[in-house]
This record gives C-alpha cells, structure tokens and sequence, in this order.
C-alpha cells in the first residue's frame, strides 16, 4: 500500500518541476518587462542578470510553505490518503490553471492560484469528511478562510495603491527629467539614483532576504529596529557614490537602476514565491515520512497532525529547483508572450492594440477627459504649458525608426516603486502580490507618461481591465477546480489520478500547441511586413490577393455544401478559415505605416496603390465572413434548412463568381489585363442573374413556399455574394493600375 503513495509523491514532484517551469513563464514579467521596455542592455545580458538573481533567492530561500504556515487548512483534520490526494488535486490544477494564462499571455498571481488551490481542495475534502462522519464536525473546522481573505484584501490593495503611486511618482519623475533626460541627469542623477537604490536595498533586506537561512532573528530584529537608519545611511552613501561614478567615469546612473532593480526583483522572486512551485510536494514529501515512520498506521486513518508546523525545504531541492527556473526563463517563448502583454499595454508609441474597446473604457476615457479639462481651467496657463513642454517628446527617439517600448527614466520608476511597495507592504504584514504590484505600477507610470493618449487609451483601459479580472478568476476557477478533483480523487482513486493526469497532459499539449501556431502565424505576419520593399511590393501584393481570392472561392463553396448538408461542422471549419485570413489582411492594414517607412520618397504613391487594392481586398472578406457567420448560426440553431432549389441557385451563383475569380488571378499572375472587357461582360450576366433569383426568392415567399428564417439569410447570401463580385472588380481595376504604375505607364 505504501507503494501507492510513494508513486504519488513522485508524481507531486514531477507536477512540481512542471509547475515550475510555467511558474517562471508566468512571473518573469515581474522583473523583465521593464529591462526589456527600455531595451537597457542586450537580451542576453537582461536574462544574465536575472537568471543570477533568481538563482540567488533559490539558494537562500527558506523553504518553507508560506500558505501552510499561514494555515489554509488544519492537516491535523484530516488522513494521510485525504491529505496526499488534497496535494494532488492542488499541483494538478496550478498546472493546468497557470499553463492556460501563460498560453494567452496573461500574468496571474501563482500566491493567489495556490491559496485558493488548496482552500478549494481543502473544502472539497472536508466537505466529503462531515456528509460521511455524524460526528459533529463543521467544515469551518477543516479550514482557515483568514488567509484568503487576507489575499482578496491585498489584491484590492495592490491594484489601487500600485496603479496610483506609479502614476502619481512617474509623473513628478517626468516633470524633473523630462524626455529629454540627459541633459538633467548631471543635476538629479546622482539624487533619483540614491533614492532608487535606497528602496532597492531596503526591499532586499525586507523583502529578498527576509527568510534567508543566514540571517539569525536578532539581525532581523535589528533591521526592523533600524529601518530609519538603514534608508537615511543608504541614501546620503548611495548618493554621493554615485555623483562620484558619473563625474570620474561618466556612468549611466539608470542603466545601473534598471539592472539591479531586475536583479532585486529577480531574487525576491525567487526566494519568496519558489515555495509556491515546490511547497505542496515538499508537504507531500514529508507526509509520507512521517506515516512510513508510524508503523502499522493505516493511510485512511492516520491523521496528520506532525504536518501542522514548518515544512522545511532540503537545499539540494532549492538548487535544483532555481536551475530549473533559470533554464526555464532562457528557453520559454510562453514567458516572452505574458511579457508582450505588460509591453503592449505600457508602450510610449503607436501600434497594433491586442484588446478591444469595452463600455467600461470609454466612460473611464470620458469622464476622465472632462476632468482633465476641468483641472486645466483652474491652472495658469503659463504652468499648464510649462508642464505639457515636459512630456514633449525627445528629438533622439522622433528620430528613431525603431524606438524601444519605453525610455529609462520610466524604467527606473517601475522597479523604483515596485520594490518600495512591496518592501512597505510586507513590513506591515500586508500579503501583497509581487505580479500584482509590478503590474500596475507599469501601468500607472504609462498612463501619467502619457503613453496612453486618446488614440489607444480606451483599447490599453480594456486590457488592463481583463488581466484584472483575469486575477480574479484564478481564484475563483482555482477553488472550484481543486474543489472538484479532491472529490474525484477521493472517489475514483488510482483509476482518476491517472485519467486526471492524462486530461492535464492533454491540456498542456493543446495549449503548447495552440501557443506555438499562434506564435508562428505573428511571425509571419511580422514577416510579410518587414519583408516589403520598393522592389517587391507589388508581388508580395499579388500574392496576397491570389492567397485570398482563391481561400474565398473554396470557403464559398463550403459554406453552401454546408447549408445543403446542414453541415455545422463545415460551416465553422469556413468560419474559422476565414477568421485567419482577415486576421492577417487586418495586420498588413493595421502596420501600413511600418511599410510606408519602407519605401523611398519617390516612390510614395505604391503605398497609396496597396492600401486601396488592401482595402478592396477587406471588403471581400467582410462581404464572405457576412455570409458564413449567418449560415453557421442557422444550422446551429437548428432553423428550416434552405430548400432545393435555393440550394441549386446559389451554387449557380457560385460558379459564375469563380468564373470571375478565375480570370482576376490569372490576369494578376500574369500581368495582362487585356481580359478586363470579358471581366465586365461575365460581370454584367452575373448581376442578371442575381435580379433573377431576386425575382425567384420573392415569388416564393408570397406562395409560402419558403420560411422566414430561411428567406433572411437566402437574401443576405445573395447580397453579400453581389457585393463579392462588386469589390472583385474594383480589385482587379486597382491591381492593374499598380502593375501598370510599377511598369511606368501613363495611366
């Protein structure tokens, strides 16, 4: 029997070193995004620094469970069995739970994720001891709900305070330096380095290293004794060293900033949320010790009371452990998406916005305009212009093509103000979120950087509003998942440990799988762009419009197999094709402006060429997605399919179109548009036949032949398929005046 259990504790280790790796995919953006913002030093040295860093708080870390210590259960409730399958059901779903955001590029708290993994899991077996015992117990004795609720307190708390001291600090930052910093930094440099390097060794000494296995409790207790003391020597000592380094040596005071607030960060990291990877196993670990040390105890009756006190971590486990989290930030390309988000979102400069405008955005925007406004009145104008010549933009980065996310002063200010955060917080025993802080801090300081103007503040408003939601549903979908394997695995045992082991293998493949493909579908969409050229231009057009007029011809036909068939399956396979297509004709229109900087000055008027063939190209697609959505919604609410001779129609039309289609690829290919008075005839006998079946449709809606559904989307198909044929030609007409333009003829 032991045997058994031996085997899931293996498993927990192995979840563990899984665990780990989408751990660290998940909380790099804590301590990289504002190193690689700012583009302060090359990838491999910003990655250099924090894989030192993140090795440093491994080695030192404690070991021990945090949320054990804090009591999220009482072990001492329940079995050996209970608690190995309570462990089991945490790992499994921190697993999948983390895998998933990492997969679309969303940071979550892996403090939170863990909490309410083994709260959930915790009432879930609980709730199973109190329906089969008659002994009294309530689950509210299993369970120590204070330290969740500690943790829901400190989301509010990182969210608010994080989002409005970076903003309000950034934006004083800003006035000081200005955008163009280096002129001032031979004043303030040396002030803003101590100031920044002061919160960073404070939050070292509170945060990074308060657990470390070198510090005794009296060095502790002197250093919360001397905090005044500590920052005030740290500040005057850092400042002047400074001030020294950048006259001798002329030191760039913010790269430093940047490089050891990546490191501290790193290193907090590291020895303090390790425990939320290897915790539960090392539990688990030492569960298992002590039943095999309780000879002839039974695994469903041996109560685990020895697991109530510290749960200390072997130091060969936090080596290993820190090797695997370092491996893991060189060679992760998930980590590289959850940090994408953070960038995207913060970024000075214009450009592809990932999250779409929601209600909540726009009156935020709003109200937060006429306010604004409002303010602006009661200043002096003289102060309100002298503030706004602040946050000019510098010549240095108007003139550069290819401008980093965000410059060093912001930088500085992120890690400036997370580690302080942070620090303070936990000096007050406040379980504030190192993702949640870093985060929102990054977000304050965009938005008073005025990086969130009114071209894109609605879109960045919504994606900040749906990472914090998303944080809330960790905790929400961690409880209820945990919560339901702790029953399985109570009830299915051996048979739904390994079928839940196979689920979350499957699970993690889908997603590595969808994130690889998504991966390479932006890359090379990336591509095309950067591909294009003066010389090339026009082909690369060409080959677009062919790709897509060709994709719309097959989808067509699909869509009104699927119509016939009833065929959902088809129809959303259409839906789905379609979808990529537009997708990426949407990238080429949304980074136009990337590919007008490509071209020469006097060759100007090819984009003006591509961006009308690129638009009469979006037409189309928006004419077929019209024409696909409907049909899929019909056969998937089960509405009266179209009869037959609808059916015969539309294929009639079909074939005509791709008539059509047929000559507009081979006149694009091969550069002749000597067929154009064929196009206009074979043009002119299809709109003929569409008045027909126009004619056909209504005669037999006033026999009753046809039902109304079905008339709807009938009618809409036949639209939208004219309007195919009307934006085809426009298409055609715009890519010969491109060829002939290319080729220098008069047009």
């Amino acid at each position: 029997m032991e045997t058994i259990y031996l085997v899931i504790v293996i498993i927990l280790f192995l979840l563990a070193a899984s665990d780990l790796i989408v751990g660290v995919s998940n909380d790099a953006v804590n301590f990289l995004n504002s190193a690689i913002g700012s583009r302060v030093a090359s990838f491999k040295v910003i990655m250099a620094v924090a894989a030192v860093g993140v090795l440093f708080g491994a080695v030192f870390s404690s070991g021990m469970m945090e949320v054990a210590r804090k009591g999220i259960m009482n072990p001492g409730m329940f079995t050996f069995e209970q608690i190995m399958f309570i462990f089991l059901a945490v790992m499994i779903t921190d697993v999948i739970l983390l895998d998933v955001y990492n997969t679309v590029g969303l940071p979550t708290s892996t403090t939170v994720s863990i909490v309410f993994e083994l709260l959930g899991a915790s009432v879930g077996m609980a709730s199973i001891v109190v329906l089969m015992n008659s002994d009294g117990n309530t689950v509210g004795e299993f369970i120590n709900s204070s330290k969740a609720l500690a943790i829901i307190f400190g989301i509010f708390l990182s969210v608010i305070i994080a989002f409005s001291v970076g903003a309000m600090i950034q934006y004083l930052t800003r006035i000081a330096f200005s955008f163009n910093f280096k002129r001032r930094m031979k004043y303030f440099g040396a002030i803003w380095g101590g100031i920044a390097f002061t919160a960073m060794t404070y939050f070292l000494l509170i945060k990074g290293a308060k657990e470390v296995t070198f510090m005794t409790s009296d060095m502790k207790t002197w250093i919360s004794a001397h905090s005044g003391t500590i920052i005030m020597v740290s500040f005057v000592g850092w400042t002047i060293l400074l001030q020294l380094f950048y006259m001798l040596f002329k030191l760039n005071i913010l790269k430093l900033i940047v490089l050891v607030g990546t490191f501290s960060l790193a290193m907090a990291f590291a020895g303090n949320d390790l425990v939320n990877f290897i915790g539960v196993p090392i539990a688990g670990y030492n569960s298992y010790e002590l039943f095999v040390a309780a000879e002839g105890a039974q695994a469903d009756s041996f109560l685990m009371s020895g697991l109530a006190g510290k749960v200390p971590t072997p130091t060969l486990f936090l080596i290993l452990a820190g090797l695997v989290m370092v491996i893991t930030l060189y060679t992760s390309k998930k980590a590289k998406s959850v940090v994408q988000t953070s960038l995207d979102l913060s970024r000075q400069t214009e450009g592809e916005e990932r999250f779409k405008s929601t209600w909540v955005s726009k009156l935020l925007v709003r109200y937060s305009i006429n306010m604004s406004t409002g303010v602006k009145r009661i200043i002096p104008n003289r102060i309100v212009e002298g503030i706004e010549r602040q946050f000019e933009p510098s010549e240095e980065t108007a003139a550069d093509p290819n401008p980093p996310t965000f410059d060093l002063i912001r930088a500085s200010v992120n890690l400036t103000v997370a580690s302080v955060l942070i620090a303070f917080g936990t000096s007050l025993k406040l379980p504030l979120s190192t993702t949640y802080v870093t985060f929102m801090v990054a977000m304050g300081t965009s938005l008073s950087d005025k990086a969130w103007d009114r071209e894109s503040a609605v879109y960045r408003i919504s994606g900040v509003l749906a990472v914090v939601g998303g944080w809330f549903l960790t905790a929400v979908s961690a409880f209820f998942v945990a919560f339901i394997f702790a029953y399985v695995f109570n009830y299915g045992g051996i048979i739904a440990i390994i079928a839940s082991l196979i689920l979350a293998g499957y699970l993690m493949y889908r997603t590595h799988a969808h994130h690889k493909k998504s991966k390479e579908n932006k890359k090379e969409e990336a591509m095309d762009v950067q591909a294009m050229s003066d010389e090339n231009i026009a082909e690369k057009s060409n080959k677009t419009i062919i790709k897509n007029l060709k994709k719309i011809s097959v989808e067509l036909e699909r869509t009104i197999l699927g119509l016939e068939k009833e065929d959902v399956r088809e129809l959303k396979k259409a839906k789905a094709e379609i979808q990529k297509i537009t997708a990426k004709t949407k990238y080429l229109k949304d980074h136009i402006n990337v590919i007008v900087d490509k071209l020469k000055e006097e060759t100007l008027d090819s984009a003006y060429f591509f961006v009308t063939t690129l638009d009469y190209m979006r037409e189309m697609l928006h004419s077929i997605t019209f024409i696909v959505n409907p049909s899929v919604v019909h056969v998937d609410n089960n509405h009266k399919p179209l009869i037959e001779v609808q059916i015969q129609e539309l294929r009639d039309l079909e074939v005509h179109l791709n008539k059509m289609i047929a000559i507009v690829v081979k006149s694009i290919t091969k550069h002749d548009f000597s067929t154009q008075k064929e196009l206009l005839e074979l043009e002119q006998a299809f709109l003929d036949l569409i008045k027909q079946v126009n004619k056909n449709q209504i005669k037999r809606l006033k026999n009753g032949e046809v039902g109304t559904k079905s008339s709807i989307l009938f009618l809409n198909i036949i639209n939208e398929i004219k309007n195919l044929s009307l934006q085809l030609i426009n298409l055609y007409k715009s890519q010969r005046d491109f060829i002939n333009f290319k080729n220098g003829s008069k047009l």
